[in-house]
């Protein structure tokens, strides 16, 4: 039901802008939230996307500006003359101003650039000056600050009179007149409080805030944790310089967690643009890397198969190779589960590097109760389905005993593996997530083969 009405207002929509009903179309996006007024703009993507975006006020266009993706942000750009992209400038934020310029080619830039006015373009090349993904980089530069020594009726004043700029002001940010932090104060408590009173009777001075330099998942986190609406940037003198808000932290969890996935599944990270709008070759350079590297890398699995192929074929052990893909899939499973178990727990800041016995010990154990159900479950498959219902006469105890306690192994290993590789990436700087699913089932699949053959040559005499 909810689809029909979309498609419908896209069709109203459509067909008005097609008849030039322009004053139909203003009331109609003026009753709309930004985010879905940008989805429009995103499907019509055609020359009269700048007609229909002049027809929102000034204070909705940017807002709707700020929801688009790259491609009709660039085409709107192209389509403004310079007054009207000073005035979306104007009317941006400077994160969301930041953002813009990350994302644009260069030409569009110095454009930009050369239309946003001299304070604003100062701010934006402060930031930039972040290394990127910092929570410097992240951060906007408009905010309250109020000091110590104001009273409450003074405090509101100056908010009635600087908010209307200011990204937030539920919370309001207290410094000292060399711009250290020492306080905040929320706008509920002044509104709660006497007139005259003092601001710094009011003030929380135990702030949690981060460093221009701490990485932006890590403040990321902290919104988690603490459920704040927006958090201050301090330099390393404790200066406040900035804050970040709870909406830029949800865009970084949700590109965090996008690259992590990606990661996992063997992608190289090189967008964040939807499914449909990325092209047939991008999305080829973004998986062929990987694909090639665990290629080669599978090889070895080959060369180790190979190696004991004449002394199978010698002890018409054959039969063994039939039981190696379950040997694999449930050896690259195990390690699997373990991985992606421990790279969660690395980013949310559950476990650290210290923590690396513990998590040993406990998957250790796991592995063990997994490898003992699994192995006697498989067990009696053999002997009851393969030997006695399919009569393989190769599927003996002994060969039963063979496979079930290579796979014990195996998940043991597997385990202990995926794991591990994790934290150790973790300690050496890597992203975590390059350690998961297909990095690490390629190494599970190689040690699980050389334990199967080890335990087959010296049990079976191959």
């Amino acid at each position: 039901m909810e689809r029909k009405e979309t498609v419908s207002l896209f069709d109203t929509i459509a067909t008005l802008l097609e008849n030039k009903r322009y004053t139909t179309l203003r009331d109609i996006l003026t009753t709309m939230n930004p985010v879905d007024i940008a989805a429009v703009f995103e499907d019509i993507q055609s020359e009269k996307t700048a007609i229909l975006f002049r027809l929102l006020p000034k204070e909705l266009a940017a807002e709707t500006f700020v929801e688009m993706d790259e491609d009709t942000q660039q085409l709107l750009i192209h389509g403004f003359s310079d007054t009207e992209l000073k005035e979306v400038i104007d009317e941006l934020y400077v994160d969301d101003a930041v953002d813009l310029i990350e994302e644009m080619p260069a030409n569009v830039v110095k454009r930009i650039l050369r239309q946003a006015d001299p304070q604003t373009r100062k701010e934006i090349n402060e930031i930039l000056k972040y290394p990127e993904d910092s929570a410097g980089s992240m951060m906007t530069t408009e905010f309250v600050i109020l000091r110590p020594k104001m009273t409450v009726e003074e405090a509101i004043k100056r908010i009635r009179r600087t908010g209307i700029d200011k990204e937030t002001i539920y919370t309001c940010y207290v410094s000292a007149s060399d711009s250290t932090l020492i306080g905040i104060v929320t706008i509920k408590t002044l509104l709660l409080s006497e007139e005259d009173e003092v601001i710094e009777n009011l003030m929380e001075t135990n702030v949690i805030s981060v460093n221009t330099l701490d990485d932006q998942e890590e403040v990321a986190q902290m919104f988690n944790k603490y459920n704040f609406l927006a958090l201050p940037v301090v330099d390393r003198e404790n200066r406040l310089v900035g804050i970040v808000t709870f909406d830029d932290a949800i865009d970084v969890m949700e590109e965090e967690a996008t690259e992590d996935i990606q990661k996992m599944a063997a992608i190289t990270p090189t967008t964040d643009k939807p499914y449909d709008r990325v092209g047939v070759f991008e999305t080829y350079l973004s998986r062929i890397p990987w694909l090639l590297i665990l290629m080669v890398s599978a090889t070895f699995t080959g060369m180790i198969i190979t190696g004991y192929e004449d002394a199978l074929a010698a002890s018409s052990a054959v039969f063994l190779t039939a039981f190696i893909p379950m040997l694999m899939d449930t050896g690259g499973n195990s390690g699997s589960q373990a991985s992606v178990t421990v790279i969660r727990a690395l980013s949310l800041g559950e476990i650290e590097f210290k923590d690396i016995f513990k998590v040993i010990f406990k998957e250790c154990r796991v592995a063990l109760l997994c490898g003992v159900s699994l192995a006697a479950v498989n067990f009696l498959k053999l002997m009851l389905f393969d030997r006695l219902v399919m009569h393989n006469e190769h599927i003996t105890v002994l060969v039963a005993f063979v496979v079930c306690l290579t796979m014990v192994v195996t998940i043991f290993i597997a385990k202990f593996v995926g794991c591990t590789l994790p934290m150790l990436a973790k300690k050496l700087g890597f992203d975590p997530a390059v350690m998961a699913s297909p990095f690490i089932t390629t190494i599970v699949d190689a040690i699980s083969l050389i334990v199967y053959f080890g335990i087959a040559t010296a049990l079976l005499h191959i």
